[in-house]
């Protein structure tokens, strides 16, 4: 029998990582890949059409700048369904692009699946209904998601979070003492480096003056070269790794709203979420957003473990004041760590590449 053609298109780097460890098991249970993606999905696929992730398109104004080349992929991949027609398109998060493939993929008549579910829970709770026009199957990563989806009627699978296979249970850890070593997890991309950074350095002189002898470790996002984070140069050390072993290792994490929220906590390792915007993609999110979080921690527990600092909070001084406040309560500090490591436990069990593959491949 012939192997069947799936294609994988995701758009970040949280996407392309996550696609790659699908395409490995859709290969493994005989199927071909095609895909869109990034680095690691190249590594992947046996047909690779186009390097999305490293783009690093994101926002409500940043596509406009690149409207012709997103264009253009879409137009490409238009004309690849239609002469290529795979047994099935699987859609990894990065729903403004996917959207658009999914609509596609329906004019020509193909099979949609869509892994890692636009936060619909969020904002624009909209998007349920469209998906439910445009999918066969939503393959969902965190449990109320499912819940979610089915009480509107589209199929879906509850598949576990991919995370849970890259970072295992942190060993024990002895008591926080100072000097401390504090990881600077500016964001994957270069418009969340440049506003972060800058803040992050600053609290750091500050807790450096506080407490001599603490250190930082800059965690280097693996689409940017070492000239993005040429501001610490001297004053941090940059760390481009691609487990977990140096990360786990931190007292305290600066940390960029994203998947890097939900890492820490699955190490164990206590943070200060940051998110700041163009007061444009701000304004708009404010109006959007449906939630009381952003850190995944703290959507999980349903309250706030972790300290937020969003926009015009996001001030050296306000982050400083929150990071002392952990590591000078050991107490404190110690529940916390708790907290976040008990967060396991409701994400499922280790597997959801090798799940979400099967699914696709049983149809």
């Amino acid at each position: 029998m012939d192997q069947p053609l799936i294609l994988v298109v995701a758009g970040d780097p949280s996407g392309d990582l996550h696609g790659s460890r699908l395409a490995r098991e859709l290969r493994a249970g005989g199927a071909r890949v095609a895909a869109v993606g990034g680095p690691l999905l190249r590594r992947e696929a046996d047909e690779f059409l186009e390097d999305l992730a490293s783009h690093a398109i994101t926002g409500f104004w940043e596509p406009v700048a690149k409207a012709g080349f997103l264009l253009g992929l879409g137009l490409r991949l238009k004309s690849w369904l239609s002469s290529r027609r795979p047994a099935a398109v699987v859609c990894v998060d990065y729903y403004g692009f996917n959207r658009r493939v999914l609509g596609l993929a329906r004019d020509a008549r193909g099979t949609a699946y869509y892994c890692i579910s636009p936060q619909v829970w969020a904002s624009r709770a909209g998007r349920i209904r469209t998906l439910s026009r445009l999918v066969r199957r939503m393959l969902v990563i965190f449990p109320f998601e499912e819940k979610l989806y089915r009480e509107a009627g589209v199929p879906c699978s509850f598949v576990g979070h991919p995370l849970l296979d890259l970072i295992p249970e942190p060993a024990a850890r002895p008591p926080l003492a100072p000097p401390f070593t504090i990881g600077l997890l500016p964001g994957s991309r270069s418009s969340e480096v440049s506003r972060h950074l800058p803040v992050f350095l600053e609290v750091l002189r500050r807790l450096q003056s506080d407490h001599p002898g603490t250190r930082a470790l800059l965690f280097a996002s693996p689409h940017l070269p070492d000239s993005a984070y040429a501001a610490a140069t001297g004053r941090a050390e940059l760390v481009r790794e691609e487990g977990y072993a140096r990360r786990a290792g931190l007292d305290l994490a600066l940390c960029s709203s994203g998947t890097a929220t939900l890492e820490n906590a699955l190490l164990g390792v206590p943070m200060v979420v940051v998110y700041k915007m163009s007061w444009p993609t701000y304004l708009v999110a404010r109006a959007l957003i449906q939630v009381e979080h952003i850190a995944m921690a703290n959507l999980l527990a349903g309250r706030r473990l972790v300290p937020e600092l969003i926009q015009h909070e996001a001030t050296p001084g306000g982050v400083c004041a929150a990071a002392k406040a952990l590591l000078e309560d050991p107490g404190r500090y110690e529940r916390l760590r708790g907290d976040l490591l008990s967060l396991r436990r409701a994400l499922g069990e280790p597997g959801a590449a090798r799940r979400a593959a099967k699914e696709i491949l049983a149809a």
